[in-house]
């Protein structure tokens, strides 16, 4: 069977925090507190990243949605040059752009101001800090925005959502609000920590899958399997274990060349996340079949594990991703085909 990774080490949350926001916003301040400082950069022993990020989706997954924004802020300021969270900052990255107004930078002088609203902004009321992503006059730019300023509020009502309920992934409304430009036009999108980056999100899914086998292997282990649900179990196990290695040599890819200079991060990151979508998708389905509904009714824990990694893992492009899989692989298989050009004596 798949061995876990140890859980980490992140308090029980008291009785009068047990909503879902309140409850991942506390696990959050702390895992910001007590862990964050010690998780790897990527390019510095990135499996061990992926694995801290694989444990906290096992554990909670709005919880690994919370942190793995911090981390990423934290990752995305040292690439570009940026001082890091301080103690007792709390950063997001609020980057989704789908269709609609979004979010606007003008400049004022040395200075920019951002307007609009930003959608599934991921620890609306947790975060301190977040990277926002605005269109401006000269293209698409990232900003750093401190979250206390009076023009910046979450729009209640913007997160009904059941499941990643404790993400509190609200949108957020900016009003003429400061903000300090980080790195240059596009330079969010193209430094190669964006596809890196990615594959941590994938991460955050496997561990959600994790979470939603428990309950099989705890039947097992009490000896409680019929032939058809060990043969479900047996289909589990394969799958997690093919993704553990899977995201684990990604990390290791990644820090044998953690500047892309082989130009292999966009189709790594492509691959591994296609993977981890369809084990995340599988291993529902044969949990599910081999359990029942008994877990999903009386198991918390469990239901709102696969509640949350349904929406989360819907993060995922799908067929768009698969299609642009393709095309990459296509590409990347053509220049590795191409015959050489001999150089003249």
């Amino acid at each position: 069977m798949t061995s876990p990774e140890p859980s980490p080490d992140v308090p029980d949350v008291p009785d009068h925090l047990r909503t879902p926001q309140r409850r991942t916003a506390h696990l959050f301040a702390e895992f910001v507190e007590r862990q964050a400082p010690g998780v790897p950069l990527p390019g510095r022993m990135t499996a061990r990243r992926f694995a801290v990020l694989t444990a906290l989706g096992r554990q909670d997954l709005s919880l690994a949605r919370l942190a793995e924004g911090h981390l990423d802020a934290a990752a995305i300021l040292h690439e570009l040059n940026e001082p890091p969270p301080a103690a007792g900052e709390r950063w997001g990255v609020w980057a989704a752009r789908p269709p609609g107004p979004g979010v606007h930078a003008t400049a004022a002088g040395e200075e920019w101001m951002i307007s609009g609203v930003k959608p599934y902004c991921s620890g609306a009321r947790s975060c301190t800090h977040a990277l926002v992503t605005a269109d401006a006059e000269d293209g698409y730019r990232l900003f750093a925005v401190p979250l206390e300023h009076p023009g910046v509020r979450p729009v209640e009502g913007t997160w009904p959502a059941i499941g990643m309920a404790g993400s509190d992934s609200l949108d957020m409304s900016f009003t003429d609000v400061p903000a300090r430009a980080v790195g240059g036009v596009e330079g969010y999108l193209n430094r190669p920590g964006f596809q890196h980056g990615g594959i941590g999100v994938a991460a955050c899914w496997l561990g959600g899958a994790h979470a939603v086998a428990a309950p099989l292997y705890q039947r097992a282990e009490a000896g409680r399997l019929n032939e058809h649900a060990a043969a479900h179990l047996g289909a589990v196990d394969m799958l997690l274990h093919t993704a553990d290695t899977v995201v684990r040599e990604a990390g290791e890819d990644i820090d044998a060349d953690p500047l892309d200079e082989r130009e292999q991060a966009r189709v790594r990151t492509l691959r591994v996340r296609c993977l981890v979508e369809k084990v995340c998708a599988e291993v529902m389905d044969h949990v599910g079949r081999a359990t029942g509904a008994g877990p999903l009714c009386q198991d918390e824990r469990h239901a709102r594990a696969v509640a949350d990694l349904t929406v989360y893992v819907r993060q995922h492009h799908a067929e768009a991703a698969q299609a642009d899989l393709g095309r990459q692989a296509t590409a990347a298989r053509t220049q590795m085909t191409a015959p050489r050009t001999q150089a003249a004596p």
